[in-house]
């Protein structure tokens, strides 16, 4: 498996990334850079780009709305150029709560959304003159929302890989199954190994079953928060108020709109402790929520443990389908968290 880690800089950007290079010669194979309502991801992977030789760089994930496709795939090739090949594009819908709240456009068709920028990416990767008659974007613009004086133009530059992969974050059964279809990699959150084949099997194999052969295998990408000693468990308990969070406040309250997240748990056979958690955290009891998530959901979700305990977590992870672990390394000093990386590229092979 690929080691991966998303950039936590909360103690300054700039250091973080002075330190990437130790995490490189540890052997981490690719960096995910975030991007909600904080800095731009592009700005910090360009920077990246100049400070690394090796790592692979993933934007993780840019929203589906808040460029436009052309701009998308004018970035992801420039991203592509400035790194030496060593880019790939992740590209998620999102919620309503930062597509509409903060960026102010509709949340709406992320489906279909998807398909279209990931055809017209392509299109302008392959340099061809981009026409596109979609139900969601018309380029060039015709005659009536336009003044009809566009033009079909291509990409100026010859960009250094003429398919920039494309990883899609998805959870729901639908956009998984786009994923599998159209996507080189897929990004689930909160992966669940022995739940996997429960949550997603059947929409990972209707992917799978119209997919082009050109984009090779499917890189199944899981994160988990790491850590490893007799005396690790203590850091458990740090995935409860992004548990929380995630399940009981990123979302519409069940039954009355999308809360991806608080379905996934559910499907994973925890809704009653779900509902309990999203009732708590929407009534402004946020600690109470983070004591309710349930302490065996935390730990299959980790890998925090002894080693022998992590080392079959990732057995558990790779019999999965799991291509790409995505770490978060947890430790005191930057020096321990380097050597997580190296443990942990040793026990995934």
């Amino acid at each position: 498996m690929r080691i991966g880690m998303a950039l936590n800089y909360a103690g300054g950007f700039a250091e973080t990334v002075e330190e990437l290079a130790d995490f490189e010669r540890a052997g981490l194979d690719i960096v995910f850079v975030p991007e909600a309502y904080s800095y731009d991801a592009v700005s910090q992977l360009g920077f990246i780009a100049a400070r690394t030789s090796r790592l692979q760089l993933a934007s993780g994930i840019l929203p589906l709305y808040s460029r436009t496709p052309a701009l998308t795939a004018m970035t992801a090739a420039g991203l592509d150029y400035v790194s030496g090949g060593r880019f790939n594009l992740g590209l998620g819908a999102s919620g309503p709560q930062v597509i509409e709240g903060w960026h102010g456009v509709p949340y709406d068709a992320p489906l279909g959304r998807t398909r279209e920028i990931i055809d017209i990416c392509r299109k302008v990767w392959a340099r061809e003159r981009l026409e596109h008659r979609g139900r969601h974007y018309q380029i060039p613009l015709p005659a009536g929302p336009g003044t009809g004086l566009g033009k079909p133009l291509k990409l100026i530059n010859h960009p250094v890989r003429d398919r920039v992969p494309v990883i899609l974050a998805a959870i729901g059964p639908k956009n998984t199954e786009l994923a599998a279809e159209l996507a080189e990699g897929w990004e689930p959150i909160f992966y669940l190994p022995e739940k996997a084949a429960e949550a997603w099997g059947g929409p990972l194999a209707a992917g799978r079953a119209r997919r082009d052969r050109s984009l090779g295998p499917l890189d199944v990408i899981a994160q988990a928060p790491l850590a490893i000693g007799e005396d690790a468990r203590g850091y458990l308990d740090l995935g409860r108020p992004m548990l929380a969070l995630y399940v009981g406040g990123m979302g519409a309250p069940r039954d009355t709109g999308p809360n991806f997240y608080f379905n996934l748990v559910s499907r994973y056979g925890y809704a009653a402790e779900a509902e309990k958690i999203q009732d708590a955290y929407l009534a402004g009891r946020k600690d109470e929520a983070a004591s309710l998530v349930p302490a065996d959901l935390l730990e299959r979700i980790s890998l925090i443990g002894p080693e022998g305990f992590v080392a079959d977590r990732v057995a558990a992870l790779r019999e999965s389908g799991v291509t790409t672990l995505n770490v978060a390394p947890l430790a005191a000093t930057h020096a321990e968290r380097v050597a997580l990386i190296e443990k942990i590229r040793d026990l995934a092979g």
